[in-house]
């Protein structure tokens, strides 16, 4: 089976997914309606601290800095592209990494059309098209932050191609495509397990396109994990703060001090 076909049935699978939806969000009002470009400062300080403590934010932060110890980076970026274990060669792994950044942005926009803005046409249209900024805004900020970090880092790829290494900007874009995708599921009537499988879907593409990246010779696992941890923070941070949806919903994860050690605590919020 060769990329187009899997991306074009993964994007089926979702579509089928996300048809489902009824014309308005449980709570009555329209997906999109109540987008704004002035929230108030105390729920863009609350979207912010949400999203950085989101585990797919701080944990491939950690991951990024665990990858730093006895180079671990460079050893692992030499042997992805060495032994290609999953795409079979460079070539390849850089092709799949466009096709699955793209598929991204596709499954994005699907959840999109599908998410309840109105039984009404006109309303829909404006519903849409105030929800759709949204996430613009939150994929631009996130390519304007990757290439400003990449213009300061200035770091080799392990190609030897240029000095845009860090961080990885088809995971960043992945990232912030797939987890608005995410969290527009979260706004459509659906079965959970319908649900949980365009979420593993999404995660994949994602994983995907970080390790495909990796095998190309473009990036070390760092570029690609600190690329994952911006396009997650942003679009959970959009999402909460402009899109006037209810904040946080979806999971947690928290790490506590505790006599003798530490816990762990994992929360659903909905």
């Amino acid at each position: 089976m060769n990329r187009s076909t899997c991306v074009s049935r993964a994007s089926f699978v979702l579509l089928c997914c996300s048809i489902t939806g009824c014309a308005t969000l449980p709570n009555g009002r329209d997906w999109g309606e109540d987008a704004t470009i002035a929230p108030g400062w105390d729920r863009v300080r609350s979207a912010a601290t949400i999203a950085a403590k989101d585990p797919w934010v701080w944990a491939p932060l950690v991951g990024a800095a665990v990858f730093q110890i006895d180079d671990w980076d460079r050893r692992t970026s030499d042997w992805a592209r060495d032994h290609t274990p999953v795409f079979g060669s460079q070539r390849n792994a850089e092709n799949w990494s466009d096709d699955l950044r793209n598929a991204s942005a596709l499954a994005h926009y699907i959840t999109i059309a599908a998410t309840p803005s109105g039984p009404d046409a006109g309303d829909w249209l404006v519903n849409k098209a105030k929800g759709t900024l949204v996430g613009i805004a939150a994929v631009s900020s996130t390519v304007l932050v990757t290439n400003g970090l990449k213009d300061v880092a200035d770091r080799e790829r392990p190609n030897g191609d240029d000095s845009a290494s860090f961080p990885s900007g088809h995971t960043s874009a992945s990232a912030v495509h797939t987890r608005l995708a995410s969290r527009n599921l979260q706004s459509i009537d659906m079965s959970d397990g319908w649900r949980g499988a365009a979420d593993a879907g999404l995660t994949a593409l994602t994983l995907g396109t970080s390790w495909a990246r990796i095998e190309a010779g473009w990036h070390y696992p760092s570029d690609t994990l600190v690329g994952m941890a911006i396009g997650n923070f942003l679009a959970s941070f959009f999402n909460d703060a402009f899109l006037g949806l209810e904040q946080g919903s979806g999971t947690s994860l928290a790490m506590q001090a505790a006599d003798g050690g530490a816990t762990l605590q994992w929360r659903l919020r909905f």
